[in-house]
């Protein structure tokens, strides 16, 4: 018998700075972070605060799918 992939899960985290006019001023694209969680104790999307590059500021990054 295989064993069950489990309930720990990769996800991407992305910058809520995206839409914003900061993005000019340095190279433009969306800057992503992956990270896991795990799915049973934690079954909301997740939000961090990360440094952003793109802003080059601490933001706020959320999990998207």
């Amino acid at each position: 018998m295989g064993k069950s992939k489990g309930a720990r899960i990769t996800i991407t985290l992305e910058c809520t700075c995206r839409n914003s006019s900061n993005l000019n001023k340095r190279s433009k694209g969306i800057f992503r972070y992956t990270s896991s969680k795990n799915r049973r104790n934690t079954p909301t999307r997740l939000e961090l605060k990360k440094f952003c590059q793109q802003c080059n500021s601490h933001t706020i990054f959320k999990e998207i799918k």
